[in-house]
């Protein structure tokens, strides 16, 4: 997923927030992973990458994100992608519960 930022009034073509899905595919076509493989390789070798999962820049990190993914083998990025969709978008969620997070949502800035 993807938004754009508030607009600053200036004349320029508009930058993307990426998150969840979107954010984690940018990454890891930076980083070398070669499929199949199990979220056991790519905790250990990827684990520390963060993916924000809303505009606010919340962020989980992969090896969490993995662990909480209903399968521990991936044949694609697809495969992967679609497997952590439902987690970012149950930590999305959470976050956006939350009372500092309605707040923020209230304020004009």
């Amino acid at each position: 997923m993807g938004v754009q930022p508030p607009s600053n009034d200036i004349e320029t073509d508009p930058d993307v927030v990426e998150f969840g899905i979107a954010a984690l595919a940018a990454t890891l076509e930076s980083r070398e992973v070669d499929y199949p493989v199990t979220a056991d390789r790519l905790a250990r070798e990827h684990g520390d990458v963060t993916v924000p999962v809303d505009a606010s820049g919340h962020e989980i990190r992969l090896e969490a994100a993995l662990e909480k993914a209903s399968h521990n083998e991936f044949d694609s990025e697809g495969d992967l992608l679609d497997a952590l969709h439902p987690v970012f978008e149950t930590e999305r969620e959470a976050v956006s519960r939350s009372v500092v997070a309605q707040l923020r949502g209230l304020l004009p800035f």
